[in-house]
């Protein structure tokens, strides 16, 4: 499966292949430190095939590799929720260092979205971000998510707690 943006920029099944730039990319501490705990680090080429065999499970398929001019620069998954909360979704991403402050991350976003609205049929996505994180608030509102609530001190993260934005799209 693959969607396609602006800039060359895709949302496509993961291959066995992204194990390496992966691993690469996501063994990154300035990564690490705006994800949650459960990823781990440092990160490994095992622990990317885990992921990769995970996600190539799904169906229907809810995370993506993310890619620019077809080189692997990062993930973005829907959760769905379950019970009451079931035609909702959280949103979670992250991009390589090296690719930061291109727009990936923005158009990226938008193509999940989009997604999950049409093909997922949710009605309402979800994305929480450490208030330290800027620039995926950024990224949140540049695609149309609004800030919802601040969760006042919700969260510990290298050992600080701190505040979580919670953003949110309608369809």
């Amino acid at each position: 499966m693959e969607l396609e943006g602006i800039n060359q920029i895709r949302l496509r099944t993961f291959e066995k292949e992204d194990q390496i730039p992966m691993a690469m990319l996501c063994n990154n501490r300035n990564i690490w430190n705006n994800l949650r705990d459960f990823i781990p680090s440092p990160y490994t080429e095992s622990d990317a095939r885990q992921f990769i065999d995970y996600c190539l499970s799904e169906d229907p398929a809810r995370t993506f590799a993310i890619s620019r001019e077809g080189i692997f620069c990062g993930t973005i998954g829907l959760v769905l929720q379950q019970d009451v909360y079931r035609l909702s979704a959280e949103l979670g991403y992250w991009i390589g260092e090296a690719f930061w402050g291109k727009g990936i991350a923005t158009e990226a976003v938008k193509l999940i979205t989009k997604y999950g609205f049409e093909e997922l049929g949710l009605i309402r996505i979800h994305a929480g971000v450490f208030d330290f994180n800027t620039a995926s608030r950024r990224v949140l509102e540049k695609a149309g998510f609004s800030l919802e609530s601040i969760h006042k001190q919700a969260v510990i993260k290298n050992d600080r707690i701190c505040d979580e934005y919670r953003y949110c799209l309608l369809r």
